[in-house]
């Protein structure tokens, strides 16, 4: 027997209509007649606009993409002569004869020291730290403009909070055919990234990154002429090549004394720092005596060579960078 016992409040006799589903949508599949339609169709039998909207940008795409087929179907004919097709002009226009097809010696092949050109622009592409600006790329870069038709590009990693201007135009203003890369030779972009040490990559999938700015200098230099023949020569490049970096910009102040009372004795037996000919050792002296300040206080000889290389005409986008 219960203990309490309570009146009920609402008749036994009520029905509850419970519903067999939880959400009621229209029918997109209409049917008109007895028949199903093709498309898809509202209740009222006309086309969804956005439909429409979908199926136009899918027309439009595949037109873009069958244009471009023709266009890369039109460069591959040109693998073997990819210059054969290009307006005289143009080509005249982006190269004429500079210093640097006089005082280097020698001739490079790109296909050999970065593959076989299958008509896509080869590009160097360098990670650079804006805190640490890479002297020498510059000069370098500037001489293979001359050598080259170089398309030239700077570029912003968001690991970057700001870049100040002078950096942003350090390649010099973009080229007016930029849009227009089968008409160049070479790729050269820069991108400002905080990273410990420079980085530079041609291919993706068949190197792994060339660091340090000497070893890049190395490889970009040998763009625009080959290395010495004579190993002594060639051992001499590197060493000023390595003293410069790790002495007159890395060490101390004895350290930096000592470095030009050896370019003193050097540029007195010769014009230039190996030989009578420029060198990637004049380029990477120049850019790093410049970075430590010593400039100021070289001796005789070093000075009349800094105006030796000034007069050159590549180095004063270095120079404009420190100032």
């Amino acid at each position: 027997m219960p203990m309490y016992q309570v009146k009920p409040v609402c008749g036994g006799d009520i029905k509850i209509d419970l519903p067999s589903c939880m959400y009621k949508l229209p029918n997109v599949h209409a049917q008109q007649g007895n028949s199903c339609t093709s498309e898809h169709a509202l209740q009222n039998g006309e086309v969804d606009p956005a439909v429409k909207a979908l199926e136009a940008r899918q027309d439009e795409i595949m037109r873009k993409l069958y244009e471009l087929k023709a266009a890369v179907e039109g460069l591959a004919k040109t693998v073997t002569t990819p210059d054969a097709d290009l307006d005289l002009t143009v080509i005249s226009s982006l190269s004429s004869p500079t210093f640097s097809s006089t005082t280097l010696k020698g001739t490079t092949d790109l296909d050999t020291l970065l593959g076989k050109d299958h008509g896509a622009l080869r590009d160097i592409v360098i990670n650079a730290n804006p805190a640490q600006p890479p002297l020498t790329l510059l000069v370098l870069h500037s001489l293979l403009c001359q050598r080259y038709r170089v398309l030239s590009t700077v570029h912003v990693h968001s690991s970057v909070a700001s870049v100040p201007p002078q950096l942003l135009s350090c390649l010099g203003p973009r080229h007016a055919d930029s849009y227009a890369r089968q008409l160049f030779q070479l790729g050269f972009t820069l991108i400002w990234k905080d990273v410990p040490k420079l980085q530079m990559k041609f291919s993706i999938q068949n190197m792994c990154p060339i660091e340090g700015e000497a070893n890049v200098a190395r490889f970009l230099f040998k763009l625009l002429a080959p290395y010495p023949g004579d190993a002594a020569l060639a051992t001499s490049v590197d060493s000023w090549v390595d003293t410069a970096f790790f002495q007159l910009v890395e060490g101390s102040a004895k350290e930096q004394a000592a470095v030009l009372r050896a370019l003193n004795s050097a540029l007195g037996r010769s014009p230039w720092l190996v030989g009578p000919e420029f060198s990637l050792a004049d380029v990477a002296c120049y850019c790093c005596l410049l970075r430590s300040g010593s400039a100021s206080v070289a001796p005789a000889n070093v000075q009349r060579w800094l105006k030796s290389c000034e007069n050159v005409g590549h180095f004063g986008s270095a120079k404009a960078l420190l100032q």
